[in-house]
C-alpha cells in the first residue's frame, strides 16, 4: 500500500499572494497532506502578525487536505516534528533559483531525509513578490488581481491608517 505523503510549504507569507495560493493548490493535488507553515523570520520586519498571516491563509486556501500552522526556529526541526516527507518551495524566476538551491542544500545538510520539490506558479504570477505588493499597496495601487480579497482589505486598512 502506498504511504500518505506529507508535504510542507514554508514561508513568511507576509502577505499571502495569488502566487502562493497557486503553489498551495498545485501541491495539494500532489500530496496527501500539505502543511502550509508560516515562519517567523527574525531577519524580516513583518507587516502582519503570525496569527494574522495564519488566518489569511486559512480563509483563502480552503482545501480539505491543507493544514495551516506556524513555526519558529529551524525548518529542519519543524519538518521532523510533523513527520513530513517533502518540502515544497516556489520558484518564480531564475533569480529565485540560486537562493532556493542553497536553502535546499542546507536543509538536506541539516537533515538528509529532506527532499525539496520546486513548483512554479502560473506564469501570470511570476513577477509577484510579497515585498513588492506591500510597497505598491502602501502607495495606493490597486492590488485586487494579485492577492486574495481578505489580504487586499487588510492592506487597505494599513494603508489608510498610515495616511
Amino acid at each position: 500500500m502506498k504511504k500518505d505523503i506529507i508535504a510542507v510549504y514554508p514561508g513568511s507569507f507576509d502577505p499571502l499572494t495569488n502566487a502562493h495560493l497557486d503553489i498551495i493548490s498545485r501541491a495539494a493535488k500532489l500530496f496527501s497532506v500539505l502543511i502550509v507553515a508560516v515562519a517567523e523570520n527574525p531577519n524580516k520586519k513583518h507587516l502582519f502578525s503570525m496569527s494574522e498571516r495564519v488566518s489569511m491563509i486559512e480563509s483563502s486556501a480552503n482545501i480539505a487536505n491543507v493544514k495551516v500552522t506556524f513555526f519558529t526556529g529551524l525548518l529542519a526541526d519543524f519538518f521532523v516534528s510533523v513527520q513530513a516527507d517533502v518540502l515544497i518551495r516556489g520558484l518564480r524566476a531564475v533569480s529565485d533559483f540560486e537562493y532556493e538551491f542553497q536553502m535546499a542544500l542546507m536543509n538536506r545538510n541539516l537533515n538528509a531525509k529532506i527532499e525539496t520539490i520546486f513548483l512554479m506558479p502560473d506564469q501570470a504570477y511570476t513577477f509577484l513578490s510579497s515585498s513588492m505588493l506591500k510597497e505598491i499597496a502602501m502607495l495606493g495601487a490597486d492590488i485586487k488581481d494579485f492577492v486574495p480579497h481578505c489580504v487586499e482589505e487588510k492592506l487597505k486598512e494599513i494603508s489608510i491608517s498610515k495616511k
